[in-house]
């Protein structure tokens, strides 16, 4: 007979709960240290919004090209602003609106419509959806969809490097590390704690994702406006990533880039730094990072800067309703364990 309230099941349930936790608690196998193996290497480079991930892959995709390398830049920040650079301050028709229209008129998309080249980068834009009237992330995965429709699989590339908006940690955004769509992720940072913060956050989502079994790891950070503070390369020492390359906060620099120039060129001025920063991405192994505490973080700045001079003091119900109020006996019931 079975006891009034205990399913027969019951048991089962918990022989199935035991053998979820006892597979949870083991830990999943090393990162792999050693070079990319596949034919094409597939990076997704993630950062704070207005960080310069744009500056950097433009520049980065352009001097690739220079050195021979077959590059395929993708844009899927839903400001649309990967491509600009590259190609002078032009905007091209991103894959969702170019999508759309030609979906209206019947018609399928074709490479020509939406992959664009300069100088040996070929380029293009996912784009998003306008303000209010859709989800960016859905966009990304739209954009993708529409990418392996075109035989995205199939392109014959070197390098392909996508641009991602680290800000936003909605599932579409995630996309590369969730379903093992790269094989390495890069972080851009500053000098700043918000910029640190989203390198951190892309770094758990990593770690998180490799616990259920994914296999991405972290290549490396860039150090964009890189002022000589120490607070990104400190970051990434604890992280336990290399800094591939430390673009300094140099006046000749943002200036170029506002006027939309390509700095990264062959026999320029900072064409050393970014020869480099392409050998480094491309050689750099996927490694498996550790993420910062809150208090770590903040703990890379000065507590002037960040308050940790300041005791967290309980509020009470005083404080919220200006009055003590008597405490009330709970309704609840509380049952032991079943034994």
């Amino acid at each position: 007979m079975t006891t009034p309230g205990i399913s027969a099941a019951a048991p089962l349930q918990f022989v199935q709960m035991d053998r979820l936790r006892a597979e949870a608690a083991i830990e999943p196998d090393p990162v792999s240290t050693s070079p990319a193996t596949k034919e094409t290497q597939i990076i997704a480079i993630y950062g704070k919004g207005g960080i310069g991930k744009s500056f950097t892959l433009a520049n980065l995709s352009y001097m690739m090209a220079q050195q021979g390398k077959k590059v395929l830049l993708i844009g899927c920040d839903p400001k649309s602003d990967t491509t600009s650079l590259l190609f002078g301050g032009r905007a091209c028709p991103t894959i969702i609106e170019t999508s759309s229209r030609k979906k209206l008129a019947g018609e399928a998309v074709s490479i020509g419509d939406v992959c664009f080249k300069r100088d040996g980068v070929f380029a293009m834009e996912l784009g998003g959806p306008e303000v209010g009237r859709g989800c960016g992330g859905r966009g990304i995965i739209h954009g993708f969809e529409t990418l392996e429709k075109l035989g995205f699989h199939d392109w014959g590339f070197d390098y392909v490097l996508l641009d991602f908006l680290g800000d936003v940690v909605c599932g579409g955004f995630g996309l590369p590390i969730a379903r093992d769509m790269c094989q390495k992720v890069i972080v851009v940072a500053s000098n700043d704690l918000q910029s640190l913060y989203v390198a951190n956050n892309v770094c758990s989502a990593v770690e998180y994702f490799r616990k259920l079994g994914g296999n991405v790891g972290v290549a490396g950070m860039v150090i964009n406006k890189d002022d000589g503070t120490g607070e990104a390369a400190a970051f990434a020492e604890i992280a336990g990533i290399p800094v591939l390359a430390a673009i300094p906060a140099h006046e000749d620099i943002r200036r170029k880039s506002a006027s939309y120039e390509i700095i990264g060129r062959p026999g320029t001025a900072w064409a050393p730094l970014f020869e480099t920063l392409a050998t480094n991405v491309g050689e750099a192994p996927p490694m498996r990072p550790k993420p910062l505490s809150q208090d770590s973080l903040l703990g890379l700045f000065s507590a002037s800067a960040v308050g940790r001079d300041v005791v967290l003091e309980p509020a009470t119900l005083v404080d919220m309703v200006g009055k003590v109020e008597s405490t009330k006996a709970s309704l609840e019931v509380v049952y032991d364990d079943a034994a």
